[in-house]
């Protein structure tokens, strides 16, 4: 297995959660960080093991940032970090099924991500070898006691359940 460091620089995390019942609010954290062991050959036995700061959430507008590191939302005092580790990695189809244990705001809970990509090596301008690969997941942000919201007029709510996240990384061997 070849261990595969993720570029913080060239990854993104990003998040979409219906506000009001009829848009979506986006945003996204950075600072993601880990290590991906994997070998081209044998996918399947893939490992990995990312962390970002919850605080650095950012959704370009202050006061719903500072809203959601309160203990309403991602409680950022107390849980400092978000994480991932894998638990199976499974052929789908032209992509990957990436299953694992994702940790937001001191929950743990099994979550699967579909992937795409992560099988080519390339070398960048400076002989770097590198891997890049995307992944989405939709979980329900009550599993991990993300569970504030008010009632609307027309009987919805405010804040969606459901959480759209969707990773891009790029990956350099270590």
């Amino acid at each position: 297995m070849t261990i595969w460091n993720i570029d913080s620089s060239h990854s993104s995390v990003q998040f979409s959660v219906r506000h009001l019942m009829i848009t979506n609010v986006r945003g996204e954290f950075s600072g993601l960080k880990g290590t991906v062991e994997f070998d081209p050959a044998a996918p399947e036995k893939a490992a990995v093991q990312a962390s970002l700061e919850a605080a650095t959430i950012n959704t370009r507008e202050a006061k719903r940032d500072d809203h959601l590191r309160s203990a309403d939302f991602f409680d950022t005092d107390k849980h400092a970090t978000l994480s991932f580790v894998s638990t199976a990695l499974a052929k789908k189809g032209d992509g990957f099924v990436l299953t694992g244990d994702l940790t937001i705001r001191g929950t743990t809970k099994s979550v699967s991500f579909v992937v795409e990509g992560g099988t080519t090596v390339e070398k960048d301008p400076w002989g770097n070898a590198r891997i890049g690969a995307s992944a989405s997941a939709t979980i329900d942000r009550r599993d991990f006691g993300l569970t504030w919201n008010s009632a609307i007029e027309s009987g919805g709510v405010l804040v969606g359940h459901d959480v759209k996240i969707t990773i891009d990384v790029s990956l350099i061997r270590g």
